[in-house]
């Protein structure tokens, strides 16, 4: 009886490995890129960060304008100027040249910095509301990157009409 015992309490293993098995794994996905581009908090801070930075855009726009206009204006006058004029213009253009790449170097690292901390603040928000859904639905797993998902799995609308709303502030 002893092999009888034991086949039983194998087959008992057995039949609750499989149960544990086939209870159900809750997975969803969270396509980020999307929430960074249809959220509305997404929204408002690139339109944020294009009314903060378009000013400054434009003037060295300006800048490279009145740049191109100056070095023209000398190539075509180079042949009737003096050899002193011809060389403080050509020193004036080098360091308006230098002062302007100055000036875009500056405003891209400014650009930059205000794009991280807007993108950071968004993502912040969106992976709290993540955690909420996460938590509030019950889900085991929850992933962000994936070569395929099925709609059925796909969270990202939820993210966003939750964002939207104001949850997860």
């Amino acid at each position: 009886m002893t092999s009888m015992h034991k086949t039983l309490v194998a087959v008992a293993l057995l039949a609750s490995a499989l149960a544990a098995q086939a209870q159900e794994i809750k997975i969803g996905f969270v396509n980020l890129d999307r929430v960074l581009r249809d959220a509305a908090a997404a929204k408002t801070a690139q339109a944020k960060l294009e009314s903060e930075f378009t000013r400054r855009e434009k003037e060295l726009s300006d800048g490279e304008g009145r740049l191109k206009t100056a070095s023209d204006r000398l190539e075509k006058d180079a042949a009737t100027l003096g050899e002193t004029e011809r060389l403080r213009r050509q020193r004036e253009l080098v360091e308006q040249d230098r002062d302007l790449q100055r000036k875009r170097r500056e405003f891209q690292e400014d650009l930059n910095q205000r794009k991280n901390e807007e993108l950071s603040a968004v993502l912040d928000r969106a992976n709290r509301v993540v955690k909420q859904i996460f938590d509030q639905e019950k889900f085991d797993l929850i992933v962000q990157e994936a070569v395929f998902a099925s709609p059925k799995v796909d969270i990202t609308d939820k993210v966003i009409k939750a964002m939207n709303a104001g949850s997860g502030k």
